[in-house]
Parts: structure tokens; sequence; C-alpha cells
């Protein structure tokens, strides 16, 4: 079966995944115990039960990951608990750090500020009445204002990442926003203009999706009565015997001349063979290294897609990006818009001679400020951009992985509007 040859390779990237973020996790809750815990209490009773707090909290987030694949209640709670909280500390990570040049200043203050105007008296004498001896300790942070100065930016630091965190909450749980996105396609025939291609990514249905929240996405779609409809890639995040419910309303979208899909990298997390299996009995068409012509007025265009990037690496046999293949024995002169998960597969197109591409994966970094580490492996995070004369539209997706929050890229359903010369 395709999901037992899967399951060794993905197991091993999962714990390999899992290794990296327990690291970044320790790292991470180190820092917030030294300054939540350790800068605000002074050593005793309170400050062992914080520390136990802090332990907590921290296993919290390795947990989600590791039960990701199991289907049970107990997954579900610990992973909404767990990466909800690790959004949190995130922001309460990035607003401490912003801190740290007001508590060295502030502190710098403390130190240099004296309580009182002292005078300096020999070793041995007694002070004259009215003389205040120089304490041995001048120059170090009354304790008491240590503690007040920590409290005060730990209590600062905690408002702004629950008030960052629960807006980011809010926004990706909210209804996906519609770009449309003009593209003048060079060798379009004026019979295709205004052709609609409705595109959306990163669904990551998962236990923490919702049916609802899913059958809001295909609704927002049909109401933008597309042409065709793109799906490019990382629809789900579990096997298909837990989220059978949650992508049935995918049978309910409605297209004058399609619903084509390709893999990202989490189909390959999963039983990838059951799921492709799967989508055409709800009327999508996968599309794999293939292309199909969409038609019009008796003119056309190429609508071509590929596995995702990691497809070779996965295990599952036969799968890999091919576009050689997809783009064999074409007509030159009818230009190809391709889907490919990554943004990155765009320079095997611009090599290829490909109009445009249609990607998502980067979740338009979905966490403020992690777009600019997206930039590092990806050439495009969001929006139309141009690589030679192959242009590219990623858009930033419909739904989150990891922490259910979205700072900077809300969940969006692109409508490209495809224009003649």
């Amino acid at each position: 079966m395709g999901g037992e040859e899967v399951l060794p390779l993905s197991l091993i990237g999962l714990l390999g995944f899992a290794t990296v973020v327990l690291l970044a996790v320790l790292l991470l809750h180190g820092y917030l115990w030294w300054r939540l815990v350790r800068s605000t209490t002074r050593p005793g009773r309170t400050r062992r039960l914080l520390t136990l707090g802090v332990l907590v909290l921290a296993v919290l987030p390795v947990g989600a990951v590791l039960l990701r694949r199991e289907d049970s209640v107990l997954s579900t709670v610990v992973q909404w608990v767990g990466f909800s909280w690790l959004g949190v500390a995130f922001y309460l990570f990035l607003t401490l750090l912003v801190l740290e040049p007001v508590r060295l200043l502030l502190g710098r203050r403390f130190r240099s500020a004296p309580t009182a105007e002292p005078v300096a008296v020999p070793v041995g004498a007694v002070p004259a009445p009215g003389e205040t001896p120089v304490p041995e300790d001048r120059g170090v942070a009354d304790p008491s204002r240590r503690l007040l100065l920590a409290r005060g930016l730990a209590v600062t630091a905690g408002a702004v990442a629950l008030g960052t965190a629960g807006t980011g909450a809010y926004l990706a749980n909210s209804a996906p926003v519609v770009r449309r996105v003009p593209v003048t396609l060079a060798g379009l025939d004026p019979a295709l203009d205004g052709l609609r291609i409705v595109t959306f990514s990163d669904g990551h249905l998962s236990a923490m999706s919702s049916t609802r929240r899913f059958e809001r996405l295909v609704e927002i779609v049909n109401a933008q009565q597309p042409d065709v409809v793109a799906i490019v890639g990382d629809l789900v995040d579990g096997e298909l015997g837990e989220l059978r419910e949650e992508v049935a309303p995918l049978a309910d979208l409605v297209s004058a001349q399609g619903v084509y899909f390709v893999t990202g990298n989490h189909e390959y997390f999963v039983d990838t063979t059951a799921w492709l299996r799967h989508l055409p009995t709800l009327g999508v068409q996968v599309l794999r290294n293939e292309r199909v012509p969409i038609v019009r007025g008796g003119a056309s265009v190429d609508l071509a897609g590929i596995d995702d990037r990691t497809a070779i690496r996965s295990g599952v046999p036969g799968h890999g990006a091919d576009l050689d293949t997809a783009l064999d024995g074409r007509d030159d002169a009818v230009p190809v818009v391709l889907m490919a998960h990554q943004p990155v597969q765009v320079e095997q197109a611009a090599a290829a001679g490909v109009g445009l591409q249609l990607s998502g994966h980067t979740h338009g970094g979905q966490l403020w400020p992690f777009d600019y580490a997206v930039r590092l492996d990806q050439p495009a995070v969001q929006g139309l951009s141009r690589v030679g004369d192959t242009q590219l539209y990623v858009t930033t997706g419909a739904g989150f992985w990891g922490p259910p929050m979205r700072i900077g890229a809300r969940p969006e359903v692109a409508v490209v509007e495809l224009r003649a010369p």
C-alpha cells in the first residue's frame, strides 16, 4: 500500500523536524524563564512553581508536533493548546528582545542614581553629624528597583504578546480576503481575455480544522464564478480516514472548466496515494507532471501541474517534479500556466518558457517577521513578481500550520484574471 511505503520516510522526517523544534523550544523557553521568572522573582517557592510552569509549557509544543499523526481528542487538545502557546511565546520572545535596550538603559540609571548625597568618611572614622557614609554597594542597582523594572517589562511584554497573538488568531480564522490579480500573458489569444483562474493553497486540513471554515472557503471560491479552480498544494495534514468529512466540501466547487490540484510537501507526510485516489471522487483532477488545455472560443491556454520538489525524496514510487514531461510535445505558440507548490520551482519554469506560475507554500510568512526567513529559501513570499520572462504569483494560503494565527499575511483566495497583450 502507498501509505506503508511512505510511512518510514515521513516518520524519519517528522522525528528530525521534532528534534529541531525541541532545540528551538528549549532555547526559547530558557530565555523566557530568565526574563519572566528568574528576573522577576526572589529565590523561593514562587520561583520554583513558575519554573515548573515554564517546563510544562515548553513540553506542550513538542507534544503537539509528535501527536499530529494521532486521531484522538487528546491530540486535538494538545495541538490547540501547544501551538497557541507557541505563538504567544514567540511574540513574548520578540517583545522582550525589543525591550532589552530599555532594560539595560534603566538598569544603568538605577545603578548610577544614589539614594542620598553621601560624604566620604575615612576608614574607622566616625561620621560627623549630617554626614552619610558611602555604602559599599554604591553603583549596584537596588534589588527592589531591579525587581520592579523586570516585572514592569514582563507585564508589558505579556500585554503586547497576548494582544498580537489574539489578533493573529482572529485573522487566521476569519474569512479569506479575495485578491484580484490581473496578469497580462504573452501570446494569450483575445478570445481568452478575462479568463479567471481562482487559486488557493495551504488549506492544511487537520484535527485543528473545522468543516464550516472549509465550507466558507468553497463558498468564497464559487462566488468568484471561476473558469478554472487551481489548488496549489498542502491541502491536508492528516490521513484520509481522519479528514474525509472535512475535505468533502471540495465536491461543491463549481468551475466552468474544472478543478485542478497539485501536491505540496505536506501531502507526502501522509498516505499520498490514498488522497490522490480520493480527490477525483470529489471532482478534483490531480495534475502530476502533465497538462490540460483550457479552451474557449476556439483558443486555448495550457494548464500544467507538477509534483512538489520534495516528492522525489518521499519514497512514493513514481513521484517527483518533472516539468519536461509536463510540457513535452506542446505547441510553443500556446501560453502555459504552471501550477507548482513551491515558488522556487519557478527557476526551472523560466528556463522552460512558462508564462505564469501559480504557487503557495510560504503562507506569506504567516507570523511576521518569518517572511524574512522564508526569503532565504524562496524567491518570493507573496504577490506577483517576475523571474526572467516568467511571472510568478504566490498566494498567502487559506489556512495555517502550527500556531493558529496570522500576523502580516491574511488568508486569501486569489482571482487571477488573464489578459491578452
